[in-house]
């Protein structure tokens, strides 16, 4: 099942070149949890003070953008 991501959701690894790709996946996070934040608040809840994470910020969420 590959469900869509927010298209602002963030974690360290989408800046390492050549693991860009992967940054987002459930896969990735398998090894060690990683950070994520949200792009508009810049912290690691989101504008609905819910936590940013990969599980988490989805479709149905309120600040959810494709």
């Amino acid at each position: 099942m590959n469900t869509p991501i927010c298209k602002c959701l963030r974690t360290k690894q989408m800046f390492v070149p050549g693991h860009e790709a992967e940054a987002l996946s459930v896969q990735a996070e398998l090894g060690a949890e990683p950070f994520y934040w949200c792009n508009h608040t810049l912290s690691e809840t989101g504008p609905d003070d819910r936590p940013a994470h990969v599980r988490t910020c989805i479709p149905g969420r309120k600040c959810f953008e494709e």
